[in-house]
């Protein structure tokens, strides 16, 4: 049903009456309901607010005119004011455009139609919600049946290594425990074996090598003391990174050959100490 009030504070809300009305009476799906008399009514009616709202309109205006004009010290003064106005207006009732039955019938039938509307506008957006919510009740159901059968799984397969480990006695587990360790051992002198073998083939002993004139000749002269070979080298590195975390420099002497020496430490196998470089140590590969 359509309001208009009295009276209002400023010129948006002037406008916002005539913008914000339901319905206008030559586009009224109802109007035809009415009477030529009741349409004649209304109209005049409606006239006499327009006009109400046009002299307000103008007296907002020259309003806001005479306020720019104000004072600085009167403006807390003029804003209390105001808001006393705009509480007085609030509590107002409001007043009908018309008492005519006819017309009050038409536009309730109107306002009718507009619920109306809207209300199935609202049953099909809650059917669509409805069905969506029970699309994700019957996903989230299978995937937490996917959860179970999983769970169920897994608590089985415990379930059952938990009676295995119950009917194996303290010495099967310790006999175990030494075949695992023993499967090391031999795995690690694999290792080390392949490790010899390789070092022997691709880095033979050092050796003095010197030529000859008129034409090439290759002596071996044994050398002044026993150098060691590589293989060596890189278990005195190792031992001593093991041996002594807090120390693992080797000091080098004679036995080291000079060329094994400087491929460690172009390769990153081996770094220098940084005050001394007679020592050397392994480098740290984590």
């Amino acid at each position: 049903m359509l309001y208009v009030p009295l009276y209002v504070v400023n010129s948006d809300v002037a406008y916002s009456i005539l913008a914000e009305a339901p319905f206008t009476f030559d586009q009224s799906p109802r109007v035809d309901m009415c009477s030529d008399a009741a349409k004649a009514e209304i109209l005049d009616e409606c006239e006499e607010v327009f006009s109400q709202l046009q002299k307000l309109q103008n007296m907002i205006i020259s309003s806001d005119t005479e306020a720019c004009d104000v004072e600085r010290s009167e403006t807390p003064d003029y804003l209390n004011a105001l808001a006393a106005e705009l509480d007085q207006l609030k509590q107002m009732e409001p007043k009908l455009i018309s008492t005519n039955p006819e017309i009050l019938a038409a536009v309730g039938m109107d306002e009718l139609k507009t619920l109306d509307s809207q209300l199935d506008m609202v049953v099909s957006y809650q059917e669509t919600k409805r069905e969506s919510l029970r699309e994700s009740l019957r996903r989230e159901k299978l995937w937490l049946k996917e959860k179970k059968q999983v769970l169920n799984a897994v608590t089985d397969q415990v379930e059952a290594e938990r009676l295995e480990n119950d009917k194996l006695s303290e010495n099967s587990k310790l006999q175990g425990m030494k075949r695992k360790i023993k499967k090391m051992k031999d795995y690690q002198a694999t290792l080390m074996e392949t490790l010899s073998e390789l070092l022997e083939e691709h880095f033979p002993g050092p050796k003095q090598v010197r030529a000859t004139t008129g034409r090439k000749k290759t002596t071996t002269a044994e050398p002044e003391v026993d150098l060691l070979p590589l293989s060596e080298v890189l278990e005195l590195l190792t031992n001593k990174t093991l041996e002594t975390p807090h120390e693992p420099y080797v000091t080098m002497d004679d036995r080291f050959w000079t060329p094994y020496v400087e491929m460690l430490l172009r390769y990153g196998i081996a770094t220098r100490h940084s005050e001394d470089h007679t020592k050397i140590r392994l480098e740290s590969f984590y």
